[in-house]
């Protein structure tokens, strides 16, 4: 072993749950002796894909890792996972003390804010309004815990009601079809008992995708009296069918990131979908909310990705064929596409697959400021050059993940030997990745890496570590949140997308805003940046905003709402989208209409309309209702 992977190979011993469902505080403490998850992400994916069809890898167990060997076995359990936060309850990711003195040399000393426990916030739960043709059904529970763990996603205001115990509405129940027929079922009886129905993918929305209505998201009282079943897919997660010479794959929509992967790479397939939430996410989900996974430049976003399946709506199930191209009028893939769960549920998804590759390689290199990082990504996408991944922080997100990414030791080489190579306080870290044959790689480093030396590229073994760092912990950054919260630090996420010519005035408009936001408070707003995702005509920008907790969680809260406030005007400007990524939700809603028009939204609408003329389906979730 090198003395570089030395620096990150440390692995403690897993913590030995007693009780799943009782988990609170201490899943979110970074001193517990949980499983060291900066260790496993590079074993998630196959470590060596070009043996991926070997004996070995049809056994039961894939590589050493829990994740995945588990994934052949279905998705991860729901009391698997922290009631109250991100991830699975065995896992933790801890925060570098120099990474946190970092944050809060910029935002100040912090204090954590309480946190209920289970069984305060389940006393909140009531009783269930659902008839008795829906919970004499065996897959329909009305149990107060189930209740409550589909009753918030991801977002910044789900984590402050989660850890407050103020809820707000729960689901008077949770489905859990295992087919398409089930989901038929629930919806005919939804409709005869008039119920609001909720899809629920893997619960990692960030922008209040899967919460039921309420008085406080802008219901009224007569539209909060229905009733509201959650339709969770999580047991529709089987490969179905395979056609080899189409590459297409049929899976239930309800199959999470890994439970794919595990079950294409048994037959030598990827399907190559990799957003930060892939460990919990899922197809369905990812395609309803329009999702980009972080090698979206090799392998395309989702919507390259879905060729057609079934989706179940109120006036009826709808077949969409996986033909490979049409000029037969509109695209109905593309218009169900994104549609958050207004227009029905998806139960059957065929995907287009690809080959694993025989290599994957993910590497760092530093370049002397964000002008020339840029260029760099921009020559690269519109010259061709085969790459999967590219992505470039701006120097604070550059300075930031060289203190959070980073043991003391780690931090001071990699430092020293980028200053005694020239580059300074402006310099950018750029990772980028090639997935293919190790001739097309050959190929598309030796490119690229011409093009790096012609604007200064510093690169080397130091630098890869960052690359190993990246990936061995590209999944596992959403658990950072848990542990920046312990400390009182807030983070939160922001994204979007702009043709390369707005690029900078884009980026320095969403930094201002929100690093402004909370000056009448007097407090100060970390931001950083980097761009994600390249195309030939722009890009998109992912900016991180770190700030303090206020005295309690209402405080704390309209502190968010005011930087969130400040994000959303930033983008909704006509030239930038409201999300690249993440979706509209019920966040984004209000803003959707600087990007698509009075007429847009009304066409919208009436499409939804068409297929939900009751509108149960997800209200107000896309559009305000």
């Amino acid at each position: 072993m090198s003395k570089i992977d030395a620096f990150f190979r440390k692995t403690s011993a897993p913590r030995h749950t007693k009780d799943a469902s009782n988990q609170t505080d201490a899943t979110h403490n970074p001193d517990s002796k949980n499983i060291d998850i900066n260790q496993t992400d590079d074993h998630l994916l196959n470590a060596d894909p070009k043996n991926s069809n070997s004996k070995k890898n049809k056994n039961s167990s894939h590589s050493n890792n829990p994740f995945l060997d588990n994934a052949l076995h279905g998705n991860t359990p729901k009391e698997m996972t922290r009631w109250n936060g991100w991830g699975n309850i065995n896992f933790n990711k801890a925060v570098s003390k120099h990474g946190a003195r970092l944050i809060r040399s910029h935002i100040g000393k912090t204090k954590k804010l309480p946190s209920v426990r289970l069984q305060q916030a389940l006393k909140k739960v009531p009783k269930s309004r659902l008839p008795n043709e829906l919970t004499t059904l065996d897959m329909v529970s009305t149990d107060q815990e189930v209740r409550l763990r589909h009753a918030r996603g991801q977002s910044f205001p789900d984590w402050i009601a989660m850890h407050s115990g103020d809820f707000g509405a729960f689901p008077d129940g949770v489905a859990f079809p295992t087919s398409t027929k089930q989901v038929e079922q629930l919806m005919q009886l939804a409709i005869e008992h008039d119920l609001h129905l909720i899809p629920y993918g893997g619960g990692t929305s960030v922008v209040g995708h899967i919460n039921p209505p309420n008085a406080s998201n802008g219901f009224g009282k007569n539209k909060v009296s229905r009733p509201v079943l959650t339709i969770a897919m999580g047991k529709m997660d089987k490969l179905i069918d395979f056609d080899k010479d189409s590459q297409i794959a049929t899976f239930g929509a309800g199959a999470q990131g890994p439970v794919v992967e595990a079950q294409l790479s048994q037959l030598g397939y990827r399907l190559g979908h990799y957003p930060q939430s892939w460990e919990l996410s899922t197809l369905g989900g990812w395609i309803a909310a329009r999702s980009s996974g972080q090698q979206s430049l090799g392998y395309g976003r989702i919507e390259q990705m879905f060729a057609g399946g079934t989706l179940v709506t109120p006036q009826g199930t709808m077949t969409i064929a996986d033909i490979p191209a049409s000029s037969a009028g509109p695209d109905l893939r593309e218009m169900m596409m994104g549609s958050e769960g207004r227009a029905g549920i998806f139960t059957e998804v065929k995907m287009r697959v690809q080959p694993l590759p025989e290599q994957e390689l993910f590497k760092v290199v530093f370049l002397p400021n964000w002008e020339a990082g840029k260029a760099v990504l921009q020559q690269a996408v519109q010259s061709n050059i085969r790459l999967s991944m590219l992505r470039l922080s701006n120097a604070i997100e550059t300075d930031a993940h060289l203190h959070l990414g980073t043991t003391p030791s780690q931090f001071m080489a990699i430092s020293t030997y980028l200053k005694a190579r020239g580059l300074g306080s402006d310099k950018v870290m750029l990772t980028y990745g090639v997935s293919g044959d190790k001739a097309q790689n050959k190929l598309a480093l030796s490119q690229f890496k011409k093009l790096l030396k012609q604007h200064g590229g510093v690169g080397g073994k130091l630098a890869d570590l960052m690359g190993s760092i990246w990936a061995h912990g590209r999944f596992k950054f959403p658990y950072l949140r848990g542990t920046l919260w312990q400390k009182g630090i807030m983070v939160d996420t922001f994204e979007t997308a702009t043709n390369w010519r707005n690029i900078d005035q884009q980026l320095l408009d969403m930094e201002q805003a929100v690093r402004t936001s909370l000056t009448d408070e007097g407090e100060n707003v970390m931001a950083f940046t980097h761009i994600s995702h390249v195309y030939k005509q722009g890009a998109s920008l992912y900016t991180t905003y770190f700030f303090r907790a206020a005295k309690d969680h209402p405080q704390t809260l309209t502190r968010w709402q005011k930087i969130k406030k400040a994000a959303s005007l930033s983008v909704a400007n006509g030239q930038a989208t409201i999300s690249h990524q993440h979706g509209v939700g019920r966040d984004h809603a209000p803003y959707l209409a600087a990007e698509k028009g009075t007429l847009g939204l009304q066409v919208t609408k009436n499409m939804f309309t068409s297929l939900d003329p009751d509108q149960r389906m997800n209200p107000g979730v896309l559009l305000e209702d």
